[in-house]
């Protein structure tokens, strides 16, 4: 299964590749996405992306992981989480989300098994 591209992108709103609704926040993976409820593990800016919020994605095995820390990059992303994927062998990017999203795009068109979590406000 390939990795789904975010078809499109603005200020609260993503759309994804088979999805017929649009997220405010999302997790993607090769075959699949869905909306990213940061009350499920408590999540805020900060302290920022938890390794919990990550399982999912990494489940799937994705050889490379892919973190949008908002418009204006207020989500934080912990050297503890980045450690806690690269320590599964996964490589892991974190970058301001439209910048977060091409570079994700790009690796999904390249045909790798790359998966994503992207926060598309502040």
């Amino acid at each position: 299964m390939s990795s789904p591209e975010i078809c499109s992108l603005s200020w609260g709103h993503m759309r994804v590749q088979g999805c017929s609704s649009s997220y405010k926040d999302c997790k993607v993976w090769p075959g699949g996405s869905r909306a990213w409820d940061w009350r499920e593990t408590g999540t805020d800016h900060r302290p920022g992306v938890q390794p919990a919020d990550l399982e999912e994605v990494l489940r799937t095995g994705v050889r490379a992981l892919v973190i949008g820390r908002g418009m204006n990059e207020a989500l934080q992303v912990p050297a503890a989480t980045l450690a806690f994927v690269q320590q599964r062998g996964v490589e892991v990017t974190a970058l301001q989300t439209e910048k977060a999203v091409a570079h994700y795009n790009q690796l999904a068109a390249q045909g790798a098994r790359v998966g994503g979590v992207f926060h598309s406000t502040c």
